[in-house]
């Protein structure tokens, strides 16, 4: 499982001295001997698995595959430089399809300042696979040090705010998102940000990862998730008896960010608004390990995490 293998690289990949923060956050940190240190992130995607090129344009799938890096990016606060692309093309087809995936990645980039770098060419007799490596640069504080954020820092008593809303991401949205990466840069320079994360995966397993990182747990008020439309939609489609709450839970690829930040802050977050996108308060940091839920009831409960998961042996 994806979980087991981050744990044995964590343990097993040696420290370096230009690496500030390794395995385990939204992106690695290192140290070039500047005032910015970089921040590279790379994600695979593959057709079958995070997109199926017979139900939609390939301009769309280069677009998301730039996009899932930059929202990493966002989660650490840092501004994007540049991307590499590196594809294994089916043979039969590949030219043609390469084309429209850069004709999905360059607006995206252009949009952002990102500079396309280069990156490596592939074809085989299977399907097509892009990998998309971005580069960030940290900004710096008043005193010329780095400053990002990290999944590590949230703290029992502080608050739990989140951007956006959440499920039916299949619906459309997990292509067609905008990383929050202009959000992220204004929440950093104005408000003490002290953890965050991007939902990738799914709202309650990333939450999740971040407490895991910051040694504490979390209460999630439920009646306060933001529940998209799309996850309304799809729960009243489903034949399985899922709520629009449990698809806002565990659906994954909203790409929204999960802030912690300590209380007095968030009240002036929420009061001030200043994103363009809604900020809400979905729960609060608790000492108690663990993932939990309050119920309108007010009834406080374990929360499994949920969402997607990586599996093989």
């Amino acid at each position: 499982m994806e979980s087991e293998l981050i744990d044995y690289l964590r343990q097993r990949l040696p420290p370096h001295p230009c690496l500030r923060l390794g395995a385990g956050d939204d992106a690695a940190v290192l140290s070039l001997g500047d005032a910015a240190d970089a921040v590279v992130t790379v994600d695979m995607l593959m057709d079958g698995v995070d997109f199926r090129l017979e139900e939609v344009d390939p301009l769309r799938v280069g677009r998301k595959s730039l996009a899932v890096n930059l929202s990493d990016l966002a989660a650490m606060a840092v501004e994007p430089v540049a991307a590499v692309v590196a594809v294994a093309l089916p043979k039969r087809g590949g030219m043609a399809l390469a084309k429209a995936l850069y004709e999905g990645i360059l607006p995206l980039a252009a949009e952002f300042d990102v500079a396309i770098a280069g990156g490596d060419t592939n074809s085989w007799d299977g399907p097509l696979v892009v990998s998309i490596t971005a580069i960030g640069r940290t900004p710096t504080s008043a005193d010329g040090s780095p400053t990002y954020w990290r999944r590590s820092g949230a703290r029992p008593g502080d608050v739990l705010v989140a951007t956006g809303e959440f499920g039916g991401s299949i619906l459309g949205k997990h292509l067609d998102f905008t990383p929050r990466v202009r959000e992220a840069r204004l929440l950093g320079e104005q408000y003490d940000i002290r953890a965050a994360i991007d939902v990738s995966d799914g709202l309650a397993i990333d939450l999740g990862r971040m407490l895991a990182e910051s040694g504490c747990g979390a209460r999630l008020d439920l009646a306060s998730v933001p529940i998209s439309r799309a996850a309304e939609e799809l729960a009243h489609r489903s034949a399985d008896g899922s709520s629009p709450l449990d698809h806002a839970l565990g659906d994954g690829e909203d790409f929204e960010l999960l802030l912690a930040v300590e209380a007095n802050t968030a009240a002036k977050l929420i009061a001030e608004q200043p994103l363009g996108v809604p900020l809400t308060v979905i729960g609060q940091f608790v000492a108690e390990q663990g993932l939990w839920q309050r119920d309108a009831a007010g009834a406080i409960s374990p929360l499994a995490p949920r969402g997607f998961l990586h599996e093989f042996d």
